[in-house]
């Protein structure tokens, strides 16, 4: 048994050999060029799309939701709101305990700023099966710029544990080609 006075047996203060220094350098080359490619895949890539991070009060971020939601409401979806904002509008999307609200109705094709934020806790905004995930963070507002590419109905998930009814945290989104009639209207 060695204390800490005294050296270990064995000949770990001999030099490594040259394949295992070899080793050790291609993996730290290799940490090198993984450090700088995070910048540039945010910069350059199109999976890490870029948005608009403000600090937000969220009393005034609901305010302004369900001003959104009373402008563009055109039904409602089993008691959640849907709107059916014109193209270019700024979009508001509300997480908290254990609802998305409201539904939003888009079309394809056209561009609009998503805002997202949160009312209570963390949650996590996953936009199925496009493969979407942002963290929403209460007082944060998080805009994004998107343009839907195609038609559909898309289902958000909340990825981050908020509570015991984080299973039932399920919103939509629906995407309608530009001649498309709206698609709700009454589906209490």
């Amino acid at each position: 048994m060695n204390t800490g006075l005294q050296s270990p047996t064995g000949v770990w203060w001999k030099p490594a050999h040259k394949a295992e220094r070899l080793w050790v350098q291609i993996a730290f080359a290799w940490c090198l060029v993984l450090f700088a490619m995070m910048p540039l895949w945010h910069m350059k890539g199109a999976q890490n799309p870029s948005g608009i991070r403000a600090k937000v009060n969220p009393n005034d971020f609901a305010r302004r939701t369900y001003e959104f939601i009373n402008t563009y409401k055109v039904g409602e979806d089993h008691g959640v709101p849907v709107v059916a904002p014109p193209p270019g509008a700024d979009v508001y999307l509300l997480g908290r305990m254990w609802a998305w609200e409201p539904v939003l109705q888009l079309e394809r094709g056209a561009q609009y700023t998503l805002h997202l934020s949160s009312l209570d806790v963390n949650h996590g905004f996953s936009l199925a099966p496009v493969n979407l995930n942002f963290q929403v963070v209460p007082g944060y507002d998080y805009g994004l710029r998107i343009t839907p590419s195609e038609a559909g109905e898309f289902t958000i998930v909340c990825n981050e544990f908020c509570g015991i009814n984080h299973h039932a945290m399920v919103g939509r989104v629906v995407v309608l080609d530009r001649a498309a009639a709206p698609v709700y209207g009454g589906g209490e």
